[in-house]
């Protein structure tokens, strides 16, 4: 085999020497220029926030996004208000504010500074039960219990509703005062999923407290 030829040594030789200084300048350049330390994130925006809740003041302060539904779980770690879906569309996480039912998850704490704020826990105990947790016992409302919270409050608002005379979509006529009819039930109760299927039983405790 015959001697390279001039054009290959110079091409190896180009090529090892590129390398090589690459090599020599790159090598400091990294062991010097260290990536700089990022910068700490900055707190997130807080503010004070009295909830009468149950008819008891509670002063916190809360990362002002913070949902009603998280403050009431996780900062007074009243846990009878359930997180379902977190968007609207279950009620498990249905409370009562100045007497009207919402859905907590979506709305701010801070929203709702020095309101009345009525959740499961203030409706009844074990010992004295609100007539609606306790038709809804008698009636089996409930299965496995996670949306029972929620669907209590919200029974209790609707009934509240007919006796102001609130419209439904079910009314024929809006200017007459609704009564409380199981389609009325049902149709008021509709943001309430109940995922074991206890509608009737609900529908009949509903009846049962409406007529008391």
């Amino acid at each position: 085999m015959g001697e390279p030829s001039d054009f290959e040594l110079s091409r190896r030789g180009v090529l090892t020497a590129g390398a090589a200084g690459a090599a020599l300048v790159a090598t400091p350049l990294a062991a010097t220029q260290a990536a700089p330390a990022p910068a700490p994130a900055p707190a997130p925006p807080a503010m004070p926030v009295r909830l009468n809740v149950n008819g008891q003041v509670r002063e916190l302060t809360l990362d002002t996004r913070t949902t009603l539904l998280d403050a009431l779980r996780e900062h007074l770690h009243l846990t009878g208000t359930k997180k379902g879906c977190d968007h609207g569309q279950c009620g498990a996480c249905t409370v009562m504010v100045e007497g009207k039912r919402i859905n907590s998850c979506l709305t701010l704490a801070v929203m709702h500074d020095g309101e009345a704020i009525t959740t499961i826990e203030g409706l009844g105990t074990p010992e004295r039960l609100h007539p609606m947790q306790a038709a809804f016992v008698k009636h089996d409302g409930y299965q496995c219990g996670y949306c029972t919270p929620g669907q209590i409050c919200s029974a209790v608002a609707v009934l509240d509703e007919i006796r102001r005379g609130i419209p439904s979509h079910v009314q024929a006529d809006l200017t007459a005062k609704p009564r409380a009819t199981n389609m009325e039930l049902r149709e008021r109760m509709s943001g309430n999923i109940c995922r074991c299927g206890a509608y009737s039983n609900i529908a009949d405790a509903m009846a049962e407290v409406a007529g008391a």
